[in-house]
């Protein structure tokens, strides 16, 4: 389906740079790895063992984390359209 000037296939391939872009941010920022601290690299207190454990490459304390995922802001999304009407709101 042809929409002005765009393409066949247009709209199918906005939707999957936008998930394909998605999946790559979060892919960047993914799990701790490596070998895990013994004391967080915040705070400096010490991480437990059992946590150590239940998250290899863990760098950060469990207060530290709770405050890090109290603070998360959700991102808007990308407006790959640029029409006028798609900016309007």
């Amino acid at each position: 389906m042809a929409g002005g000037w765009a393409k066949d296939g247009a709209v199918q391939e906005q939707i999957e740079a936008s998930i394909q872009d998605e999946l790559s941010r979060l892919k960047g920022r993914g799990a701790p790895v490596g070998e895990s601290l013994t004391h967080c690299a915040e705070c400096e207190e010490e991480i437990p063992e059992k946590r150590r454990m239940a998250v290899p490459g863990v760098k950060i304390c469990i207060e530290c984390q709770m405050e890090r995922d109290a603070s998360f802001k959700a991102r808007p999304g990308i407006n790959r359209r640029g029409s006028k009407d798609s900016q309007l709101k």
